[in-house]
């Protein structure tokens, strides 16, 4: 059962409710070679998870590179052309969580959407429209959105800026129905990543400092 925590994200209590929790946003990392053992970033995760979950206290991170900073800025930008073009009013995505899984969506849409932004380069935009689906590099995390927030439909949105003005975004719809398998891969994937977890951090706990 995914609870639902009204908080800012990138907040002190937003930072809190993801420690120790796998989170949408690296479920592509843990999906990766799906069928097959977890590669290293995975493994790396896990570390981090378990370190989380020992201290309770979330592992700081300052990293942020241009692409993350744009995607801040002109995320608000986003939104309200996506209320615009849609009629709709998209509030605090906050978020939601369950014992070992969260994730935050960037904005509930009505009582049964959610919505995913992503502010991205000319050539990724371009490629977006042209494909008109999900973009590969945030599949698993719009997927992710889909079933843990437990909505009816994801709209994941592509906006660019550099774009002429009524072609900077670009949106793509997804539903529950269509992802019933991929659904399965995930619960399935996630039973293996939390064993991880849990073996990661007992070996935490139970390493010999002494020389």
């Amino acid at each position: 059962m995914f609870e639902f925590h009204d908080v800012e994200q990138n907040s002190d209590a937003w930072f809190d409710l993801r420690a120790g929790r796998l989170t949408s946003s690296k479920l592509g990392v843990v999906m990766a070679n799906y069928g097959k053992a977890f590669g290293n970033p995975a493994k790396q995760y896990a570390v981090n998870i378990a370190v989380e979950q020992i201290t309770g206290k979330p592992m700081p991170s300052g990293y942020q590179n241009e692409h993350m900073q744009r995607g801040h800025e002109q995320e608000p930008v986003a939104r309200m052309i996506y209320e615009t073009d849609t009629f709709s009013t998209v509030s605090n995505g906050g978020f939601f969580g369950s014992e070992f899984i969260g994730c935050s969506p960037d904005g509930m849409v009505f009582d049964s959407g959610v919505i995913e932004i992503k502010s991205v380069i000319p050539s990724v935009h371009f490629a977006n429209i042209k494909r008109q689906s999900l973009d590969p590099a945030y599949r698993w995390q719009c997927i992710g959105n889909l079933k843990f927030t437990g909505r009816d439909w994801l709209d994941f949105v592509s906006y660019c800026a550099d774009f002429p003005p009524d072609k900077q975004l670009f949106t793509h719809r997804i539903e529950p129905d269509s992802f019933t398998d991929d659904f399965k891969m995930i619960d399935e994937r996630i039973s293996e990543f939390k064993a991880l977890v849990d073996k990661t951090r007992q070996d935490i706990l139970n390493l010999d400092y002494r020389t």
